[in-house]
């Protein structure tokens, strides 16, 4: 009705102008001039009427004719569906299938009409299943599903997935339910042999372990009997070690054991200004407050930072160590806090930054006066408020972090020359320790080598075990500019060097030495003797490297690396001892 209104329009104007010319085609002859004119008209409004009638009756059995077609062509659809449909009353009554649906039940198509769905499954448990499944899908809205297993009627079982919805209006039949079935009994099937394997697997591997386990206690059987015999040929071994270490005048292990007063972590040394030092790590390290390392290059600042952090208690998290010196000024932010894949050019992958890291933890910033002074408002903002962003995202990141800074600059110098923030400073300021070099605490420096000594035998595998006193003496005099890591640079060069099992300097040493003891001189142009000795022993070894790795200062295999130094400590060498590239 409401389609035949909405062409109301259409009818009145070009179906009526299609009837009129119908009806001129008709009529043979005009119309008799002896006829009434108003019943002429009735006349003619009737033939049009009628006319206008038998075209609409015309499109009517087109578009019928188009919806049987539509009609025939979803039912085969319907019919040759690969999955069985199934309409069902609330009782679970079967009203209408396809033939997917028959051939799974392997029954006639006609015969399962008013056939009980529930007589085809095969556990009556599952029947139960089935009913709660029809009570759940008229009592809730949306699709329901469930699982089961079907008796075919020739004695064949198979599994079967239900997905059912109600139909959204009731039908004159009451209630109806449309339910998709989808054979799943090979899954099923796969399903169970999976399983199987799965459980022989596991038979196998537990069997296999316990043979392994029953392996290992044998094997540690055999190992403790072992060790049993290693420990009784170490004892005999150390017993002659020590008594041939008594015989020795400074035998090396003996000396350090019997001399080391103050050792905290790594930091090796007996003196009072060393004592300060290690009190005020003590104090600081349970702490969370800021600590400022000040001192020369090659101190120990590094040293200092690891053993505040170990004492404290972040410990259970390693130290983020970051050296602003070395980083490119490129580099150094995205280091820092880290940057988003795209963030600029170049930036392929994303990259934690050093802060995040450090989350709960302690970061290390050795070099604090080379941080960019436009990176330092963002530091202060971390130290602060504890938040920043990544490079490439605006998403404020929260850290809980202990920062320990280490500069060998005044930094008071670089703020009134405006290379760093008066802010920053004292935030950094909390808790300052300053580093004496190595010349304040020269007492130190016999259990430095000897510490040094035993580190390079390790490592290079020498058992070198007498520092003789003469040796000892030539290094206590040096000046030390590049303090405790010059100290270890040379004990290596002589471990590596010396020929027997006592450590040997090279010979020119040894030859200022003499020289001094002859002339029998004690004044300070004396002794700088092997002071120059031992700088010229330095200069060209530096030069040695740098040849060695095409003057290459930095990387990898720079010289900076071989010798053990930072960069920018080689670089005021080379200032200091005039040395250009070749």
């Amino acid at each position: 009705m409401t389609d035949k209104k909405s062409k109301k329009p259409q009818v009145g104007s070009g179906l009526r102008s299609q009837a009129e010319e119908r009806l001129v085609e008709r009529r043979a002859s005009p119309q008799s001039p002896g006829n009434d004119e108003k019943t002429q008209r009735i006349v003619h409004e009737l033939e049009v009427h009628q006319i206008e009638l038998e075209m609409q009756n015309e499109e009517l059995r087109n578009v019928q004719t188009e919806l049987a077609l539509a009609r025939d062509k979803y039912v085969e659809l319907y019919d040759f569906a690969p999955i069985g449909y199934f309409s069902f009353d609330a009782r679970g009554v079967i009203r209408e299938t396809n033939l997917a649906g028959a051939r799974l039940l392997k029954v006639e198509r006609g015969r399962l009409v008013n056939m009980s769905f529930s007589g085809f499954i095969a556990e009556a448990e599952e029947k139960k299943v089935f009913c709660r499944h029809l009570e759940s899908v008229l009592q809730k809205e949306g699709s329901h599903g469930c699982e089961f297993k079907l008796s075919q009627e020739n004695g064949h079982t198979v599994y079967v997935k239900m997905q059912s919805v109600e139909a959204g209006e009731k039908s004159k039949n009451g209630v109806e339910i449309l339910s998709s079935l989808l054979d799943v009994t090979v899954a099923k099937q796969l399903s169970v042999d999976l399983q199987k394997a799965n459980d022989q697997l596991e038979s196998a591997v537990t069997n296999r372990t316990k043979e392994l386990l029953s392996a290992n206690l044998q094997l540690t059987e055999e190992i403790a009997e072992r060790k049993k015999a290693e420990e009784s040929l170490r004892g005999s071994y150390l017993e002659i070690k020590q008594l041939e270490s008594r015989l020795q005048a400074e035998n090396l292990y003996l000396h350090h054991e019997a001399a080391l007063q103050y050792n905290f972590g790594e930091i090796i040394g007996q003196s009072d200004a060393l004592a300060l030092i290690c009190a005020q790590i003590e104090q600081v390290a349970p702490m969370n407050a800021t600590v400022l390392l000040l001192g020369e290059t090659g101190t120990g600042k590094g040293v200092v930072a690891r053993a505040i952090h170990s004492h404290s208690s972040r410990k259970s998290k390693p130290l983020i160590t970051v050296n602003c010196a070395t980083l490119p000024a490129t580099l150094v932010e995205s280091e820092l806090f880290g940057r988003e894949k795209g963030a600029f050019t170049g930036s392929h992958t994303r990259q934690i930054g050093r802060f995040e890291l450090a989350d709960g933890a302690t970061i290390f910033l050795d070099e604090i006066g080379d941080l960019p002074l436009e990176l330092q408002g963002k530091l202060l903002r971390v130290i602060q408020d504890g938040e920043f962003e990544r490079l490439g995202n605006p998403r404020t990141i929260k850290t809980d972090v202990r920062i320990i800074a280490a500069t060998n600059r005044n930094l008071k110098e670089e703020i009134r020359n405006g290379r760093f923030r008066e802010d920053l400073y004292y935030r950094l300021n909390v808790f300052p320790v300053i580093i004496p070099p190595l010349k304040q605490r020269k007492e130190d420096i016999p259990l430095l080598v000897n510490h040094f000594v035993a580190k390079f035998n390790t490592k290079i595998g020498r058992k070198i075990e007498i520092v003789s006193s003469n040796i000892l003496n030539l290094l206590q005099d040096y000046s030390w500019p590049g303090n405790v890591r010059e100290l270890e640079s040379i004990i290596e060069r002589a471990v590596i060097t010396s020929p027997g099992n006592s450590l040997q300097l090279q010979e020119r040493l040894e030859a200022a030495k003499n020289e001094k003891e002859t002339a029998g001189e004690v004044s300070d142009e004396t002794s700088a003797g092997p002071v120059k000795a031992l700088a010229d022993m330095e200069r060209e070894h530096i030069v040695q490297v740098l040849m060695k790795t095409a003057w290459r200062v930095e990387g990898k295999n720079g010289a900076a690396v071989l010798l053990g130094i930072n960069p920018s400590t080689l670089r005021a060498r080379m200032r200091k001892f005039g040395i250009i590239r070749q």
